[in-house]
């Protein structure tokens, strides 16, 4: 059981910056009281924000901040569970998140998203859902379990049936159940690739034990054969190289040949610039008696004698040019001669390349072929060796199957734990056997607030809902006191069954404004006797505007007034 015995907080929502403090624990029913906005539903988001990080109501949590301060927003609350007292601290501006258990600060270095997880599920044991259904019954930001869906309502009462661990466990099993099956997989591939092995072993003995004096045989023909061609290959190749040596000879000279004939060319066109010029000279005497620059007329005579000597200079130029000619060609028949020689040897080069990759080629296959020949010869004397590795390998190939069939005998196990321990399985069962406990109380608890129908929910909680004339009816069919008569019964419910569990049992309960609007006189008077009867181990706050009405209806009386501003506990 859980015993929360004081809350406390400070600069949360309108409360200033002093500690506003509610004792839990001290009386066992409690009016809390006062006007819209004094911050009597503080109470509520303290206690959620404390231990769930999490308002009650829909507010972001920045706006938790008190607006005037700014900062130093503190949430303090103290319970005691398992015989040991615990208070958690929870602060925005700076961050703070504590826990203390019996005085002593909780190792802190895990995240803070698991140290939450730490709280709900091995102390609190309970989440903000079941909290809000459990502990508080507001009307501001609460879905009553009727309104919730199928897996948020299961997972409420997996929580007060104390079967979540079932869960926990299912989600382990499902994690063995992975790995055994990645194991199996792993495992037949390993006798996959041992089998290979042991059939290419015994392959290869049955190959041994056989007559191989033929495949002997045949190894030496090859040999002989690849060492005839060998030997052809190191005779051509040696003349090849030879035929090279000689022609390379032949070609020494194209470098001296190249530039005499590139001497030859340049003096030939020289040659026939003079001439062109030459030419140019005596047609302008042929065709000019004047000179076209200074006007005067050209003697006849010395543009005879200029003819005369310039055609000298063309038929000795033209002379020269054609003696140069004939050295050209020869020159270039040379150089002819040279480059077909040049690729003469660029072909028997090839060839030569050819030819020792051949030779390269039969040398290797002849270096196979005899390594296989020694390897088919020594094989009759490794024969017993490799009989002996084949029984390894056989022993090796039981051993790995021995562990399959164990893995899947394991896997069979996980199996059958997996089904028994998902939704359908060990759970239903227990829900199925509190069902017709929880349906009882329910109607109990209805009957007590004078509200005569029938009500059960199956194991998928869906609700059926009968009057006395057998009508049916949904939750969704009643107004909104008769919805709120049957929030009040479920809530009971679930701490009645939480208290014969023994799992989210706790001292508190928390009634926001449930008799302002949708109780009527009479549900609320039979659901003040059911107040009354609880209990000494139990402490309820009632939050209710209707003070004036009330207040003999309760031990103890706690008001909440605004200040200057700031929220605070009236003295």
């Amino acid at each position: 059981m859980i015993t929360f015995r004081y809350v406390r907080w400070k600069n949360l929502l309108s409360t200033g910056n002093y500690f506003t403090e509610i004792q839990l624990d001290t009386s066992s029913n409690t009016l809390v009281v006062g006007e819209n906005g004094s911050g009597k539903s503080t109470m509520l988001d303290a206690l959620c924000f404390a231990l769930f990080g999490k308002p009650f109501r829909s507010i972001n949590k920045p706006q938790l901040i008190n607006s005037i301060n700014g900062k130093d927003c503190v949430v303090e609350i103290e319970f005691d569970t398992n015989n040991k007292k615990y208070k958690v601290v929870r602060g925005i501006k700076p961050n703070i998140f504590e826990i203390y258990c019996d005085g002593n600060l909780l190792n802190q270095d895990a995240a803070s998203r698991d140290y939450q997880d730490h709280l709900e599920k091995f102390i609190i044991k309970m989440n903000h859902k079941s909290f809000t259904q459990i502990v508080i019954l507001g009307s501001a930001s609460f879905t009553p379990f009727m309104q919730l869906s199928a897996a948020d309502r299961r997972a409420i009462i997996e929580d007060l049936l104390d079967i979540e661990i079932f869960s926990t466990m299912n989600a382990l099993v499902k994690e063995r159940l992975s790995t055994n099956k990645e194991s199996i997989s792993t495992k037949k591939h390993s006798i996959d690739l041992i089998q290979q092995k042991y059939d290419l072993l015994k392959k290869h003995i049955d190959e041994v034990k056989l007559d191989n004096e033929e495949r002997v045989k045949d190894y030496d023909s090859q040999i002989q054969l690849i060492t005839s061609e060998i030997q052809v290959l190191h005779t051509e190749i040696s003349n090849t190289n030879v035929q090279i040596e000689s022609l390379q000879q032949l070609v020494k000279d194209k470098v001296e040949t190249e530039s005499k004939l590139k001497k030859i060319t340049k003096l030939e066109s020289q040659i026939e610039a003079n001439i062109s010029k030459f030419k140019k000279d005596i047609s302008f005497f042929q065709h000019n008696d004047d000179c076209p620059t200074c006007k005067q007329k050209i003697a006849l005579g010395f543009k005879e004698t200029e003819l005369a000597n310039t055609n000298v200079k063309v038929n000795e130029c033209e002379n020269g040019l054609k003696q140069l000619n004939e050295k050209i060609v020869a020159e270039q028949t040379k150089l002819n001669s040279i480059l077909d020689t040049e690729k003469s040897i660029n072909n028997l080069n090839i060839e030569l390349a050819q030819k020792n990759t051949s030779l390269k080629s039969l040398s290797k296959n002849l270096v196979y072929i005899e390594s296989q020949k020694a390897k088919l010869v020594s094989s009759k004397t490794t024969a017993n060796k490799e009989e002996n590795d084949l029984d390894a390998v056989e022993k090796e190939l039981d051993s790995l199957r021995k562990d399959l069939k164990e893995l899947i005998d394991e896997k069979t196990y996980y199996d059958v734990a997996y089904n028994l321990l998902k939704d359908t399985g060990i759970k239903t069962k227990i829900i199925r056997q509190y069902l017709p406990i929880m349906n009882k109380l329910i109607n109990k608890y209805l009957t007590a607030m004078d509200f005569f129908v029938n009500f059960n929910i199956n194991e998928s909680f869906e609700e059926t809902i009968k009057s006395r004339h057998r009508d049916e009816f949904s939750y969704a069919n009643f107004s909104e006191g008769e919805k709120m008569r049957i929030d009040l019964a479920l809530l009971f419910t679930w701490r009645q069954i939480a208290k014969l569990k023994n799992s989210t049992n706790t001292n508190l309960l928390i009634l926001d404004e449930v008799f302002d609007s949708s109780l009527d006189t009479v549900g609320t008077e039979e659901f003040l006797k059911l107040i009354h009867e609880m209990g000494s181990d139990t402490n309820v706050f009632v939050i209710s505007h209707k003070g004036d009405q009330l207040f003999d209806k309760f031990r103890s009386v706690i008001k909440f007034e605004k200040k200057n501003n700031f929220s605070q506990v009236a003295k």
